[in-house]
């Protein structure tokens, strides 16, 4: 029988109803109460490091996890993460990067409605996350939810009441738990023969400016002295407007002249981008060797480039850790 580390942090799975609202209230052995049918295929321990709405959670709590995991990661054949699902996918992104290579799983999951009504997805999405964390097959990052297992680097939450939360962005899912079953899509485990690795660094000096028609790339000069990076969402598949006044242009001149890290992503969830297409992305790529997302999603590019400013400043090694694969994070790797 598979031993598994359940860590609660909160989130809407562990809340009750106040008086101002949702709060997590509800402890992780609770939580471990209301799915009995776990106790079958597994033997169950609980550790509770926060108790948060993930609104509240960001790269501290990241590094927590991450370090609960490496203090504990010999003692235990899986683990589950309980969590908030607004930040979820964030999370999950996270810990792909701050674990690697990882041949035990590290299941995320949570709830859109708390674990002690009546009507909830909680129960369910639960039990599915300590079956899969059971399973011999099962590794790495991941998120369980909807009866779906999502890689950790490509979950998105794409609605916000319904129990299918979360879609699985430019890859499919690694499996399906339906009836009990766990029917897996993508079986790699023991393919990747590199050991296990931690890091507990990330720099969060990261801003992610969304641009809409009519901005002014003036702005961008006033991020300058608080940021290390610029993650610019373009519209399509990438591009630089041209206003007349060569604003954005001229912004991406001075970030990168100043040795700090631009990288061009899209608004558009499916398919990615590729600046090469037209010309007002085709100019700015040639002119300023940016790196874009190409099929990576927002979450993973933002915790990915994270991740890699708190390993280096220097320019080119950022771009092939930004073109390395991580947890099926990236599909299209080009020539750097």
């Amino acid at each position: 029988m598979k031993k598994i580390l359940l860590i609660a942090t909160g989130g809407t799975i562990a809340s009750r109803h106040t008086e101002k609202g949702l709060s997590p209230q509800i402890s992780g052995k609770e939580l471990l109460g209301y799915i009995p049918e776990a106790k079958d295929f597994s033997r169950i321990d609980v550790i509770q490091p926060f108790s948060l709405d993930s609104t509240n959670v960001h790269y501290r709590q990241w590094l927590i996890l991450a370090g609960l995991i490496r203090e504990h990661y010999e003692s235990y054949d899986g683990f589950v993460i309980c969590h908030g699902t607004d930040t979820m996918a964030y999370t999950a992104a996270a810990l792909s990067y701050l674990v690697q290579h990882s041949n035990k799983p590290i299941v995320i999951t949570g709830a859109q409605r708390p674990i002690d009504l009546p009507d909830t997805d909680a129960r369910t999405n639960l039990t599915d996350s300590v079956r899969f964390a059971a399973d011999d097959r099962s590794h790495d990052v991941c998120i369980v939810f909807g009866g779906m297992v999502i890689a950790g680097t490509r979950a998105k939450k794409e609605r916000t009441k319904s129990y299918d939360a979360f879609s699985s962005i430019n890859y499919p899912p690694i499996a399906v738990i339906q009836d009990r079953r766990i029917i897996f899509y993508i079986d790699d485990k023991g393919q990747n023969k590199a050991p296990i690795r931690f890091y507990d660094r990330i720099n969060s000096k990261v801003f992610l400016y969304r641009m809409i028609p009519g901005s002014d790339g003036n702005i961008l000069d006033t991020l300058m002295d608080r940021y290390d990076a610029l993650i610019i969402e373009s519209f399509g598949v990438g591009g630089i407007p041209d206003y007349g006044d060569d604003s954005f242009r001229e912004a991406i001149r001075k970030w990168t002249t100043a040795g700090k890290e631009v990288v061009m992503a899209t608004q558009v969830p499916n398919e990615g981008s590729d600046m090469s297409v037209y010309e007002v992305g085709h100019a700015v790529k040639n002119a300023y060797n940016i790196p874009e997302s190409y099929d990576m999603t927002l979450e993973a590019v933002i915790a990915k480039t994270m991740w890699i400013l708190g390993e280096t400043q220097d320019r080119a090694e950022f771009r092939k850790l930004f073109y390395t694969s991580v947890n099926h994070d990236l599909l299209f790797i080009p020539d750097v």
